[in-house]
Order: structure tokens, then C-alpha cells, then sequence
């Protein structure tokens, strides 16, 4: 089959949690109205269980295919994934991608109007988790009509949505993909997290988060920005792309402090870019809610006791020159998930870009992502039906055969 891209796509919007019905946050707070900003790509079955939901990135955002104008130069960030014949095929599923709560591409988040104030949160904006990101995700869901995942995957910020889909709602999916996530942030992951976040307070024109209506802590965002990005690459990744190649070919600049390294070129352009389409308190919170992040926070179990409660079909996949979240810590959940005699499997992507590989090796991704999605129909067509019917007739079904691409029921 010849692969074809998604072509034109529209961003839909979607808005609920009206007062006095507001979402309660996992730190008790409440929001409402909460917006949504969404894109769907393929059709949606009549059995409401061909959806694959796609979750971004930090820095990501709803458009992960296709393009919003025939003036786009770009197509959205995860385009080579999307589309007919492609890995998520819009032939098959009807993939869902949505902005996360807190982010700044059209769904509720810092500089949204705040309805008690009448001007943008700031920092009045309460903090969210991904917990909090995955609830609103459900909430657009049942909006559409989706009854059941085939699988939910995303990269870094991503894959811990993605982990967490697969502990609250198991009844609901039936597969999750982590691509290069850990099932909790290191300290090393706070670290880098922290040091951009005091990039962007340090800024004097940050105003305490109240800096709508001016340009912004433009200088501290493109920092935080130039932080990240060292992280998302490797050595082999700056050696292959700059080594010590320089700005100018002149002898003379050579010796001008201000002249740069391609390598420090590259860095400032990553950062202006950043600051062009990103809102800096979104950056913050964003950012700590990956620092909260913890599979077993909370849940008065340990880690191990919250992975025993995954039931469904799960792949990870790790990135070999990966050191903000190295393969190691892949490696590691899925020893346990099996020892637990879960369904879980290990792929690594054999590439020299880092962290980034998940957002540039779409031929690799392809091949085990498309290889896995066919494991689960082979699944779905073999018992699918059978399931289904026990499903359908019984809230306390306990008898899951080992290796069913479903997950368990629990019922409510």
C-alpha cells in the first residue's frame, strides 16, 4: 500500500468544566471552563474502538499531522507517523491528538482568561500533573465517543501520559506505547528542569508571570530553551551535526569574543524559534508537572505494587544515546512488568540523536510500531469477539487469558 499523508487538517475546539461543575485537580484545586484544542485524523468506528490517542511532547502541541493551511511550510510534528499506509493509518484508526491542560496552544492554560479576574492566570493558574493532563484527555474522549484505545503512545512528557492512561483508565486501553519515559522523573530530570525554569523567573521582564500585553521574558524563555535542547541531544548527535565547525571563515573572527561555533549558532536559533510560538509561564508549568511526576505517588502502593495494576498489552521503547532519560530505565520497568507476568515489551531505537530520535527516526518507529499495532489485531481477531461478549455480560470479569492485547475490566 502506498503511504499518503493526512493533507488539510482543521484544530477543533472543545470546551467543558462550566462553573459550578469545574474539573478538581489532583491538588484539589478547581478550573473551569476548561478548552480543549484537538486534531483527529481517519474516522471513528461504529464500535467507538479503533481510536489510537497521540500524546505530546513538553514543547508539543494538538497539530501532530498534516497542515493547518496550503501556506504551512511544515506539517505538524509527528506528520511521517500519520496517514495512510503509515504506522498510525487512517485507514485502520482514528487518531486523536490534543494541547495538554496547562499548555498554550489553545487549551486552558496560564495565559487563558481567567473568568474570576477577567485577565490571563499568570501564575494564579493552579498547578496541574499529568494526572490532571490525562483526566482532561478522558474527558475529550467520552466528548467524541471513543469506548476503547487500541493504544496511546508519546515521547518524554508524552510517555508519561501514556503510563498513566494505562494505570487509571485500564478498563479503556487496550495497549500503551512510552517511547523514551521513565515511570518517574530522576533527580537529574529536576535538575535540568529547575535550571531552565530559573532561566525564564530570572528574566526581569518575566513580572512575576504578569507580563501579558509586553514582549515577555523573551531572553530567559530562549535560555530555558537552550538548556533543553543541550538535553536532547548526545555527543555523538552535536559531533555528527557540527563537530568544531566555526561561524566564519575568516582568520580575524576567530578572535572576536562574540563570534560563535556553529554548534552555539545552532543553540540561539532553537531558542529565538521557541520564543516565537511558546508562552513562558507554560514552560514553567509544564515543567514541574514532569517534575511531580511519579507513577506510584500517592497511590499508598509501591511502584511495584501500582505496575502489577497495568493489565494491558505494553511496549517501551528506548533511545540509545538517550541520557535525560537513558534505555536503563526502560529497561528496568519492563524486568519488573514481566517478572509480574505482564505483557510488556523492549524495543530501542539504535540512533545517535539522543533524546530527540523519537521526534526524527521515523523509519525505525515505523517498523516497530506497525509491527506491534499487528500483534494486537492479530489478538483482536482472534478472541476480540469472545471478550467482548464476556465483557459486555459481566463487570467483574477476572479471567483474562495472558497475552490479550485488552486490558481487564473493573468495572466502576
Amino acid at each position: 500500500m502506498n503511504s499518503s499523508g493526512v493533507g488539510l487538517v482543521d484544530t477543533k475546539k472543545v470546551t467543558f468544566a462550566h462553573p459550578p461543575d469545574e474539573l478538581v485537580l489532583e491538588s484539589g484545586s478547581r478550573i473551569g471552563p476548561i478548552t480543549v484544542a484537538y486534531e483527529t485524523y481517519g474516522e471513528l468506528n461504529e464500535k467507538g474502538d479503533n481510536a489510537i490517542l497521540v500524546l505530546h511532547a513538553l514543547t508539543g502541541d494538538a497539530h501532530a499531522a498534516g497542515k493547518n493551511s496550503p501556506e504551512d511550510r511544515k506539517p505538524g510534528w509527528w506528520d511521517p507517523m500519520v496517514g495512510r499506509g503509515r504506522a498510525l493509518d487512517t485507514d485502520k484508526y482514528f487518531i486523536i491528538c490534543s494541547n495538554v491542560l496547562g499548555g498554550c496552544s489553545g487549551t486552558t492554560g496560564p495565559a487563558s482568561m481567567n473568568p474570576a479576574t477577567g485577565k490571563p492566570y499568570g501564575m494564579d493558574f493552579p498547578i496541574v500533573t499529568i494526572r490532571d493532563m490525562v483526566n482532561v484527555q478522558k474527558k475529550l474522549l467520552d466528548h467524541l465517543g471513543v469506548k476503547s484505545v487500541v493504544t496511546a503512545l508519546g515521547g518524554s512528557m508524552g510517555g508519561m501520559q501514556s503510563f498513566e492512561w494505562a494505570v487509571m483508565y485500564p478498563e479503556m486501553v487496550r495497549s500503551v506505547i512510552p517511547i523514551a519515559s521513565p515511570v518517574q522523573l530522576s533527580a537529574q530530570g529536576i535538575a535540568y528542569n529547575e535550571v531552565q525554569r530559573q532561566a525564564i523567573i530570572q528574566d526581569p521582564d518575566w513580572k512575576e508571570g504578569n507580563y501579558y500585553g509586553t514582549p515577555g521574558p523573551q531572553k530567559g524563555l530562549a535560555l530555558a530553551r537552550m538548556i533543553g535542547t543541550i538535553t536532547y541531544k548526545s555527543d555523538e548527535a552535536w559531533n555528527i551535526k557540527f563537530g568544531r565547525t566555526f561561524g566564519s571563515l575568516l582568520k580575524k573572527d576567530y578572535y572576536v569574543f562574540d563570534s560563535r561555533f556553529e554548534v552555539e549558532n545552532y543553540l540561539h536559533y532553537q531558542g529565538k524559534k521557541l520564543v516565537r510560538r511558546f508562552d513562558a509561564n507554560s514552560y514553567l508549568y509544564l515543567t514541574k508537572a514532569m517534575d511531580l511526576y511519579d507513577l506510584s505517588r500517592y497511590r499508598g502502593d509501591s511502584l511495584v505494587e501500582v505496575l502489577e495494576r497495568i493489565m494491558c498489552k505494553i511496549l517501551l521503547i528506548g533511545i540509545r544515546t538517550d541520557f535525560l532519560y537513558p534505555p536503563y530505565m526502560q529497561k528496568e520497568v519492563v524486568k519488573i512488568l514481566r517478572r509480574l507476568g505482564k505483557d510488556a515489551s523492549y524495543r530501542e531505537l539504535n540512533s545517535p540523536y539522543g533524546h530527540d530520535a523519537f521526534l526524527i527516526e521515523f523509519d525505525m518507529l515505523t517498523r516497530i510500531i506497525k509491527g506491534f499495532l499487528s500483534e494486537i489485531e492479530k489478538e483482536d481477531k482472534d478472541v476480540g469477539e469472545k471478550f467482548r461478549r464476556d465483557i459486555n455480560g459481566s463487570k467483574s470479569y477476572k479471567n483474562r487469558p495472558a497475552g490479550l492485547g485488552y486490558c481487564r475490566y473493573r468495572g466502576s
